[in-house]
């Protein structure tokens, strides 16, 4: 049992509760049991794609980590809070509320290489701790800035109080941060009021399901209709196929000679089955990754 489950995460459920009630699901299933994990951090009062990682996938895990996310959010003008989304309690507030013509004119600042300070409540730690752990225990807590890309930035739609936009943007990017220093920006202040992760990787909205819709799939069809393949984690990735041989070779970690036509990240393969994800230069072919399949 190896491969995806790309979950549409519902609101209220953490990312550790969206694994755990997978690992349920397969378990009253009778199903084999697996390593399990999830492909990235999703907030509670976040929905949408969240890969979670079964048996060999979870190799892949920390790859998903690193992967562009893309996210649709809307953010509600004239209240800042101490979460920087609706969770937390208001700690600034404005009469302002821009215009459409006002918000445009601030969204080139935020596209491209820029700089983010992260939200104080946030998984971060700072001196080992947590921290959101300080800012419950009322500490204040300061983080470092972080250069991240937002490779696309757009504004959806908008009214009087709140406006809708739609962001891709590199790992390490909180859009909890985005729309506070748009709101900023924009003469005001303002908070996130709906979050929805519509691209984590190579995962879309359109690959994603609900827990309940899963758990019948699974039981009606099967693990091969209801788990996408290990590969399916890795279609940014060209194959590059190896011998039965090659593939004895790079499953026991051994460098293999290289090739002056190939240079870069590839995904070995034997037939069809994944051997391992190699570095392959003129020299060698080195082994980055093996799956035990």
């Amino acid at each position: 049992m190896h491969g995806w489950v790309v979950l549409d995460k519902p609101l209220g459920l953490s990312s550790a509760q969206g694994v755990a009630a997978v690992k349920r699901i397969l378990r009253t299933g009778g199903f084999p049991k697996t390593k399990i994990g999830h492909g990235g951090t999703l907030d509670p009062l976040a929905t949408g794609v969240l890969p979670i990682a079964l048996g060999e996938a979870t190799k892949l895990a920390g790859r998903m980590l690193d992967a562009t996310k893309g996210y649709a959010f809307e953010v509600r003008w004239g209240q800042a809070t101490a979460t920087d989304d609706a969770e937390g309690e208001v700690v600034a507030e404005s009469d302002v509320r821009p215009a459409r013509e006002q918000i445009e004119a601030v969204l080139p600042q935020f596209r491209g290489p820029i700089v983010q300070v992260p939200p104080g409540f946030s998984a971060l730690k700072v001196d080992g701790v947590r921290a959101y752990k300080l800012a419950r225990a009322g500490e204040t807590v300061e983080l470092a800035p972080r250069h991240l890309t937002i490779h696309a930035l757009d504004l959806v739609d908008c009214d009087t109080d709140t406006a809708r936009f739609e962001v891709t943007c590199s790992k390490g990017t909180y859009v909890r941060s985005l729309a506070r220093d748009i709101a900023l920006a924009a003469g005001t202040v303002g908070h996130v009021s709906a979050l929805r992760r519509t691209r984590a990787g190579p995962f879309t909205l359109s690959q994603a399901i609900s827990l309940d819709n899963w758990a019948a799939l699974l039981q009606e069809a099967g693990l091969e209709q209801a788990v996408l393949p290990l590969t399916a984690g890795l279609d940014d990735i060209p194959a590059y196929a190896v011998s039965p041989e090659e593939a004895t070779a790079l499953r026991q970690g051994r460098t293999l000679p290289g090739h002056p036509a190939y240079h870069g990240l590839y995904l070995a393969t034997d037939g069809p089955v994944p051997v391992a994800l190699v570095d392959i230069d003129a020299t060698a072919i080195r082994v980055v990754r093996g799956f035990n399949l």
